[in-house]
């Protein structure tokens, strides 16, 4: 009798055990069955933004629910990634990460999460290409003439970038090191009011991205000396890379989707084809060509590998550099 009801016991323990992977399954099965939360850590207008804003429709349609993005802006982007970290690995709740959550893992010593460890990598966006960039009135109008210049004039040449550990610090920061040059590095609350002063004169020099600075470039209210990728880029043929005069240089600002640690596999591998099918939208397509960037599709453990990638080179120049939050 003791037999028996030991048997049906663990039988019972068993089922128990399995009800949690059974409900996995079935949610994974039936996903999505609600509007997914795409939390962004910037304000809306920003890079991010916009890229998520852009993915939004085409995602929607896909996954056959809606898409609903949420600014979340805040430390670095850390209060949007946070939430995401604590949120239920259910699908349900994704982060537009960026190239800051590469660097913040160095620039902020007192995280409470790790976003290698603590995120799951679902898929990659874009690549949005630095540019270096200088205001009309400066006497240099090639890469070695301002290297040149900043040598003979230390001190006066003045960097502008979004703020403390921002892509455009950390793209001007590593282009110092490689290049050997001095700039004074002049943070603002935000790329767009830099934007404003490096056109005004008060900044410079500037490394932004190629979406946010192609209409100032061609307008001629911003000299483009460079762009910070392997070849020339169509969207300005006749600017040379940053690499044919400092060999090895190469900065993107990037965007992709993470989740929770701990999604089904299922969940993952449905939004990655999604967002990767979305990629390939017509609508899309044509605005990343216009902003000058580039898709960055491919599998979960690809985004994953980039994401480690990008985290092990922003942590170098963090260290480098000796570059403190704020």
């Amino acid at each position: 009798m003791k037999c028996v009801e030991r048997r049906q016991f663990l039988l019972l323990a068993a089922n128990v055990a399995a009800l949690p992977m059974i409900s996995q399954v079935a949610s994974a099965q039936t996903y999505p069955s609600r509007p997914v939360r795409l939390l962004v850590g910037f304000a809306p207008g920003g890079g991010t933004d916009v890229m998520a804003r852009l993915l939004q429709p085409a995602l929607s349609e896909r996954l056959g629910q809606q898409i609903v993005v949420e600014n979340r802006p805040g430390a670095g982007t850390n209060i949007a990634t946070e939430a995401v970290v604590d949120a239920i690995p259910d699908g349900y709740t994704l982060l537009a990460a960026s190239l800051p959550n590469a660097g913040n893992a160095t620039l902020y010593s007192d995280l409470k999460f790790n976003f290698i460890r603590d995120t799951t990598g679902v898929a990659g966006l874009a690549l949005d290409p630095f540019v270096l960039q200088v205001t009309p009135s400066l006497p240099v109008k090639t890469i070695p003439e301002l290297i040149t210049y900043a040598k003979a004039n230390p001190g006066k040449v003045n960097m502008g970038s979004g703020g403390i550990g921002s892509g455009n610090q950390l793209s001007g920061e590593m282009f110092k090191m490689m290049a050997g040059v001095d700039f004074v590095h002049v943070p603002y609350r935000g790329a767009g009011p830099a934007m404003v002063d490096l056109m005004g004169g008060q900044l410079q020099v500037m490394f932004n991205t190629m979406g946010a600075s192609l209409q100032y470039v061609r307008a001629g209210k911003l000299r483009a000396l460079g762009v910070a990728t392997k070849t020339r880029q169509a969207a300005l043929p006749e600017v040379p890379t940053v690499a044919e005069f400092v060999p090895g240089y190469e900065a993107s600002f990037w965007t992709g989707i993470a989740g929770p640690k701990g999604m089904p596999l299922e969940i993952v591998d449905r939004l990655n084809k999604a967002v990767n099918a979305s990629l390939e939208d017509p609508k899309v397509k044509a605005r990343l060509a216009e902003w000058g960037a580039t898709a960055l599709a491919g599998s979960p453990a690809d985004f994953a590998k980039f994401v480690s990638d990008e985290t092990e080179k922003w942590g170098k120049v963090i260290r480098a550099a000796n570059i403190k939050a704020e």
